[in-house]
C-alpha cells in the first residue's frame, strides 16, 4: 500500500493494488474509490485530506488477533 499526498490540491491517494482500474465510485462528496474488474478496491481518493481525514496525524499499526 502506498499513500501519496498532493499539497497543491490537498488530496490523498491511497493505492492498494497496481491492478488496472475499470470503475470509479463516489462514496461521498470528498471520497471516491477505484475498482478493478473483479470489484476489488484499487485506489481511494480523499479530497480536502488534511481537514477531512486528519492527514496531519498519520500512523500505521498492524494488529494481531488473540
Amino acid at each position: 500500500m502506498k499513500i501519496k499526498y498532493f499539497t497543491d490540491t490537498d488530496t490523498a491517494l491511497v493505492e492498494f493494488s497496481p491492478t488496472p482500474v475499470v470503475e470509479t465510485r463516489e462514496v461521498s462528496e470528498k471520497i471516491s474509490i477505484d475498482l478493478d474488474a473483479q470489484g476489488n478496491v484499487v485506489n481511494m481518493t480523499i479530497e480536502h485530506a488534511k481537514q477531512g481525514a486528519n492527514l496531519s496525524e498519520f500512523a500505521f499499526q498492524e494488529m494481531q488477533s488473540v
